[in-house]
């Protein structure tokens, strides 16, 4: 049986969202009781749909930002701007591989919308960064899912015994 239509939406919208991504939607997915495969298959979409409008936009929206007259929003470009910078290094150090390792380890500051940021940042170019992001967002997937029907499956026996 598929799972409501509703709880899909949650995890495929939850993957969407920058700092969330796909390390929050296959939590909240296992949670909401989804089979693991529907729950990789629609976060690694939802997780992926903005990358490559990220590495294409993303210099002049923060470009016409920093230079607004709103105060706000040329700080929000100056704070991803630092973001970028900041998780730069990381990846110029290893290129290629060094954003795959970014964007596929799930810890804090990492995942496909950051890589992709960097990416953009560092000028590099949307055929060599996007597939690399995806593999990226495919082992983040892998981790992620382990991870949490590992988890669910061992609180579930758990409340068994």
């Amino acid at each position: 049986m598929i799972a409501p239509l509703k709880d899909i939406l949650y995890v495929f919208f939850c993957s969407m969202l920058p700092i969330i991504e796909l390390r929050g939607s296959i939590i909240l997915g296992a949670g909401l009781g989804l089979p693991w495969w529907l729950n990789a298959i629609v976060s690694i979409i939802g997780n992926m749909l903005p990358v490559p409008f990220i590495l294409i936009f993303i210099r002049r929206i923060l470009h016409w930002m920093a230079h607004t007259k709103i105060p706000f929003l040329s700080k929000v470009a100056r704070w991803i701007e630092e973001k970028a910078h900041k998780n730069s290094k990381k990846v110029l150090r290893y290129a290629t591989f060094g954003l795959f390792l970014f964007v596929a380890l799930p810890l804090p500051g990492t995942g496909a919308w950051t890589g992709a940021l960097v990416a953009a940042m560092l000028d590099m170019r949307i055929k060599n960064s996007l597939p690399v992001i995806f593999l990226g967002v495919l082992c983040a997937c892998l981790i992620m899912t382990l991870a949490s029907y590992g988890m669910v499956g061992f609180l579930s026996f758990l409340t068994k015994i």
